[in-house]
């Protein structure tokens, strides 16, 4: 067991909510608008990052109520150490700054992720395969930062320093040399451990991926797009000698903010854009499950599934619990009924939410 013992203050719709009493399957049942995916989205910010709406936090905060709000769980380690309390919040005063507590001590996100793996599926993220590169980026980035936390520093110095670059580059007047070497020597450092995080990843999904029997999902073959080199060295050379051509184009062309993820069904050798949406979501799903048993090695994992049974049949739903079990992860799903999880039932932990209120049942 991962987590247990959690709270919500002031958070969407819940005014003081907490859930005692976790097990390995955690099911949140409830109609559609009474709360059960702001519950999801409590537990994913308890992991670096924006959470799985990538939502503005002002946002979060109960409406009608200062703009603060408070997330705590207790996590309890595998090998049967010390319990250890993680919490988030914001202050009203401060309502554009996410705060970390750790045991009561200040912290920083990045260390929640060296306590806590994280991952998710929800069902905005079915047109992943259609949808922008950026998207695909993204969900990359999450998957590295779930299994090393070190990954988020990274990413955000080089985005940090790719706005600043396409800033100098579009201005009017030609930027100091000096000042783009600075600018595209941070560039180079951090994209290249960007660009190693994201491909050490995707190598380790596709043994995970060979390794599992595809039946009854669908088999994705992953590779990745890099965008530019992933050597510090060659990454820095690029830059320096695309400055005239990035500079008519008005933006950064070489590196890996152009990244993406490509994903060809097995078998089919469809790309998975051209796939059916069965098959899609079907690839998703495999993804999601290999990634999960990943992040869980070494680390108390944590599985989000919003409405993730409902749209299978009954014998891909017993594959998926089946697999769920085999990761070794904590895993929470949400539901309008109960009834497409009624094989679990007896060794899950189930909620009834209404209206942002938890009944345990």
């Amino acid at each position: 067991m991962a987590l247990d013992r959690i709270s919500l203050s002031n958070f969407r719709n819940h005014s003081e909510s907490s859930l005692d009493g976790a097990a390995r399957f955690n099911l949140l049942v409830g109609e559609n608008g009474a709360g059960k995916t702001n519950v999801l989205e409590a537990l994913s910010l308890l992991a670096p990052g924006r959470g799985l709406r990538r939502a503005p936090l002002a946002e979060m905060a109960r409406e009608g109520e200062p703009a603060g709000f408070a997330i705590g769980a207790t996590l309890h380690p595998r090998d049967g150490g010390e319990p250890v309390r993680l919490g988030t919040h914001v202050e009203a005063e401060r309502p554009g700054r996410r705060l970390v507590r750790i045991n009561g001590a200040q912290g920083s996100a990045v260390a929640l992720g060296e306590w806590l793996a994280v991952g998710w599926l929800t069902p905005a993220m079915d047109g992943l395969f259609t949808g922008a590169k950026g998207e695909r980026r993204r969900f990359v980035d999450r998957m590295a930062l779930a299994v090393a936390p070190t990954h988020a520093h990274h990413a955000t110095r080089y985005e940090a320093a790719l706005r600043e670059r396409n800033r100098l580059i579009s201005d009017d007047r030609a930027p100091e040399p000096q000042w783009l070497d600075a600018i595209e020597a941070q560039m180079a450092t951090h994209g290249s451990a960007l660009a190693m995080g994201r491909e050490r990843v995707v190598a380790a999904l596709r043994d995970e991926l060979a390794r599992q029997d595809s039946a009854p999902f669908a088999h994705p073959l992953l590779a990745l797009e890099p965008g530019g080199p992933a050597e510090e060295a060659k990454l820095a050379e690029l830059l320096r000698a695309g400055r005239g051509r990035d500079r008519q184009a008005g933006r950064t062309l070489t590196g890996p903010h152009r990244a993406d993820l490509i994903v060809t069904m097995a078998g089919k050798d469809a790309p998975a854009a051209r796939c059916s949406t069965g098959e899609q979501k079907a690839m998703l799903i495999a993804i999601t499950l290999a990634h999960g048993t990943l992040a869980a090695r070494g680390r108390a994992g944590v599985l989000l599934l919003d409405e993730v049974a409902a749209h299978l049949d009954p014998l891909r739903r017993a594959a998926l619990f089946e697999r769920l079990a085999a990761t070794g992860a904590q895993s929470w799903m949400t539901g309008t009924e109960l009834a497409p999880f009624e094989t679990i039932r007896g060794e899950a932990a189930v909620w009834r939410v209404a209206g942002g209120a938890l009944e345990r049942l």
